[in-house]
Order: structure tokens, then sequence, then C-alpha cells
């Protein structure tokens, strides 16, 4: 078998929503939480912070989170409940994404630190799909309901709460996509 080539391991990703067990052995989650580190970080303030969720406490999150999104009297129809739950049923691990704020650091702006915490997450989605598995960022579950961040310990005075990464192996393993040509996106400027 020939390696592959970790470019191709980039233009390969894919995000795949539904997962099962199992997950990232303890092994793996601290190298796929290691690469994180590695990410771009202006004044290397380390903004990203990460909450692991696994085993029954998925499902408190999805309570929990269901309850703080009827409270907030944010719409949430049966059917998309059911999904959610159903959803999260499967999930072998969650990891709670939040970009640490830093008021006393007034040299680097917020959106910095969150392009940096995107990057940090990018870097867990790499890593996952580099070890086999199957991964995916969602903001859905009450990411926009402070109640939900403040529960997983990201008050929202000092935090930006940006969502889950849910990994584990994929119900269905993940088709190719066809990826538009990168040229529709680039420039190049003249200096004129």
């Amino acid at each position: 078998m020939s390696a592959v080539a970790p470019i191709d391991y980039l233009l390969s990703r894919r995000s795949a929503k539904f997962v099962q067990a199992p997950g990232p052995s303890e092994d793996e989650l601290g190298r796929i939480l290691q690469s994180a580190m590695s990410a771009p970080d202006h004044g290397q303030l380390r903004p990203w912070r990460f909450a692991l969720i696994r085993g029954d406490a998925i499902g408190r999150l999805a309570d929990m989170a269901i309850s703080a999104i009827k409270s907030a009297g944010l719409p949430l129809a049966p059917e998309k409940e059911a999904n959610n739950r159903r959803w999260l049923a499967q999930v072998p691990l969650l990891i709670a994404v939040a970009c640490r704020l830093d008021h006393a650091n007034t040299k680097i702006p917020e959106h910095e630190r969150l392009l940096a915490t995107g990057a940090a997450v990018t870097n867990i989605l790499n890593a996952a799909h580099m070890l086999g598995y199957a991964a995916f960022w969602s903001t859905g579950l009450g990411t926009y309901v402070d109640e939900v961040g403040e529960a997983l310990g990201f008050d929202s005075l000092d935090y930006r709460f940006m969502g889950y990464v849910a990994i584990g192996t994929p119900i269905n393993a993940p088709g190719t996509q066809p990826r538009p040509d990168y040229r529709q996106f680039v420039t190049e400027w003249q200096g004129t």
C-alpha cells in the first residue's frame, strides 16, 4: 500500500455530519487536539478553548440545549428537535469550541482571535481526517444562546461560543465532492 501525501489528505477532506462509534482513542484525541496548537495565532494568545463531551453527557447536552433554545423563545420544530436527538445519539465525541476574548489585550483585535480559533478547528478537522475519522463543525444546538455556552464553561462576557465539532467513524463513507477551480477565487494584483 502506498502512503498518501499530506496534500492529498487536505484535498480529499469532507465534512461528515453522521458519525458513530468508535471515536478517536485517547492517544488519537490527544494528537487531534495537539494539532490545534499549531494554528496561526497573532501574539501567541492561544484564544481557542475546547470542552470535550462524550458518552451520556451528549444526551444531557441535547436536553440542556433544547431547553435553553425553547426558554429563549426561539423556534424549534418538533422534527428538528427529533433529528438533533437522533444525530447526537450516534456521536461518540463532541468538542465544544470557544474563543477567549481577553478584554485586557487591546493590541490584537477580536476578529484575529476568532480567525485563530477557526484555524485551530481546521487543524482538528484535518487531523481527524488524517487519522481516518470523519468530523463536522456545527453551529446548531444553541450555539447562539448564551445559556448553552455558559453551561459549557464559556461565560459570554469572556468567550465567544463557536459551536461543536463532532468526530467519529462515518456512518456512510463521504463520497467525493466536486470542488470549484481555485482560479475562480484568485486575482493577481500588479501594483497599478
